[in-house]
């Protein structure tokens, strides 16, 4: 499952990661609020530190998660995706994301980075099943990925945070983008009458 190709949505671009990335990443990764809708403390390395720590993960991929960039269709960097603690026997996987800057915020972007990540999925992956966790006061979050396809199942505590765990399935996605598919088809035009 190589992410080296682009994946094109509607409105963003999912591209591999690159170090070019680091002063953004670590930006959104000290700031308070971003931090505190992702439920993590924020980052408290030196931006070298970051940066090291950026160049390893690049070098040394791990076979259970893949990381995107999400780009405007312009190229401008504005947030991250990933899917992670990927099992192939279960054929499942557990989805993030972050639209880390805020002029993006509310305007489509982080549902359309979720549908065009979740199309990647199922059609070029063995993965049937993904699931997420949500801060369960981030409504916000919610209806973006209800949005996607994405239903809640119930709520969990992790670390001290209360999550509504939320997921989608092949299949159902499947169906979503049939009558997505339907809905947005244009109805044939009547046939022009021949002037009299």
């Amino acid at each position: 499952m190589p992410t080296e190709k682009h994946l094109e949505g509607n409105q963003v671009v999912l591209r591999p990661k690159l170090l070019s990335d680091v002063q953004n990443d670590y930006e959104w990764r000290v700031d308070e609020e971003l931090a505190r809708l992702d439920a993590a403390p924020p980052l408290r390395l030196s931006l070298e530190q970051f940066r090291s720590m950026s160049d390893s993960e690049l070098l040394y991929p791990v076979p259970w998660s893949r990381r995107f960039a999400i780009d405007t269709t312009d190229g401008k960097h504005i947030g991250n995706c990933m899917y992670y603690d990927i099992d192939f026997s279960r054929k499942e996987t557990e989805l993030g994301i972050l639209i880390g800057d805020r002029q993006y915020w509310s305007k489509g972007y982080g549902t359309d980075a979720v549908n065009t990540l979740l199309r990647h999925i199922f059609t070029e992956t063995p993965i049937t099943r993904v699931y997420l966790h949500t801060l369960q006061w981030n409504e916000r979050a919610q209806k973006s990925f209800t949005k996607s396809g994405f239903r809640p199942v119930k709520n969990t505590h992790k670390d001290g945070y209360d999550f509504l765990y939320m997921e989608t399935r092949k299949e159902e996605w499947e169906e979503m983008a049939q009558q997505t598919a339907k809905s947005s088809a244009k109805p044939a035009s009547a046939p022009k009458k021949p002037p009299a």
